[in-house]
């Protein structure tokens, strides 16, 4: 072999060191792999333990919450339609109320465990979470102050689901608004007033309630009559109706105590006003007032007590007025008078003179 050959072959000074500087970088490179891997395995293994963790807790305390929410409305719709449902259970109520109730739980559930996870995720890459957490604090605060309106309406309704100071089909009086209950949310309430208008109360708004359908209601009824009348015939009559009535259907349930004549709540010297009253279920005083009212008006007419503006008197043929048909007298009635003669329109003048 030549000696331009063997020049040739052998690697030049220039390729070595490149070579040898590669073989060094690699070197140190797989030395950093490995004294590094540990740590990285390390730190995939507890993100990944960490979410896992999470996302099955969250998975299990959602399904419990779930399944609490089932067993409160499979337990209202047991009793639904039976005589203990309709006294003490509204269904729709109580669904929407622990629909709601477990609507926070599940959020609150969800914020905890996901915003632990991700700080613990954070940690396990060696961040620093002080200026993290400052800077949600600071954005929290100035969250709070921009939206202290919603916050004030998610609160207020959170507290009053919570304590069942009003529920789906309560009739209540709000203060900005009153009417039936017919749907109940965290921020807004839904009410149907008499007129069948439906308002959109804020929860925030809302500083006071009058429930009218918690515990008893009250049917009150005035009877006004002549101040002739019997009063004791009067309480007898009345009494009757009230004890027919507690003992027909459906109003022996939906009356939760005798009717009762009060007495006498106003002596005029044109009428005198009995007050009556029954303690009802809830809700229902109107529908027994209407009743009560129909029951009195005929016992009353059976026992010939008339009412005052029920039937107006009617004069006697023999002592009516004759002069009550007369137009009074006029001054226009006579041609001669000095009315008539004001009032007569001038002759146009004789243009043909």
């Amino acid at each position: 072999m030549s000696l331009y050959a063997l020049l040739a072959a052998a690697p030049s000074p220039g390729a070595a060191g490149s070579l040898d500087e590669a073989a060094e970088r690699a070197g140190n490179a797989a030395g950093w792999v490995e004294e590094n891997w540990s740590t990285w395995l390390n730190t995939g293994l507890r993100i990944l333990l960490i979410a896992a963790i999470a996302i099955v807790l969250r998975y299990l305390i959602r399904r419990a919450l779930t399944n609490l929410i089932d067993r409160m409305n499979r337990s209202a719709q047991a009793v639904e339609g039976t005589a203990l449902g309709g006294l003490l259970v509204n269904a729709e109520r109580r669904r929407q109320r622990s629909e709601a109730i477990g609507s926070v739980l599940r959020s609150v559930t969800s914020f905890l465990i996901l915003g632990t996870a991700a700080l613990m995720i954070l940690g396990a890459f060696q961040i620093n979470l002080a200026p993290l957490l400052a800077s949600a604090g600071v954005a929290g605060v100035a969250l709070g102050f921009g939206a202290r309106n919603l916050v004030t309406d998610f609160l207020s309704g959170v507290f009053m689901i919570l304590e069942d100071q009003y529920g789906v089909g309560d009739s209540i009086d709000a203060g900005v608004a009153s009417g039936e209950v017919i749907e109940v949310g965290l921020r807004v309430t839904k009410l149907r007033g008499d007129n069948g208008e439906i308002w959109y109360v804020r929860n925030g708004e809302v500083k006071r309630i009058g429930n009218l359908s918690q515990g008893w209601s009250t049917a009150g009824v005035d009877v006004t009559v002549r101040p002739v009348e019997d009063l004791d015939l009067v309480r007898k009559a009345i009494a009757e109706a009230g004890e027919t009535m507690t003992k027909e259907e459906p109003w022996s349930e939906r009356l939760w105590g005798p009717v009762e004549v009060l007495g006498l709540d106003a002596v005029l010297p044109d009428s005198m006003t009995v007050r009556v009253t029954a303690k009802t279920m809830p809700g229902k005083s109107l529908g027994v007032e209407r009743e009560l009212r129909w029951r009195v008006k005929q016992a009353l007419d059976a026992a010939g007590i008339r009412m005052i503006g029920v039937v107006p008197a009617q004069p006697d043929a023999a002592t009516a007025d004759p002069t009550a048909s007369m137009a009074a007298p006029s001054a226009y009635a006579s041609a001669t008078s000095p009315q008539s003669l004001a009032a007569t329109p001038i002759a146009p003048p004789n243009l043909a003179k």
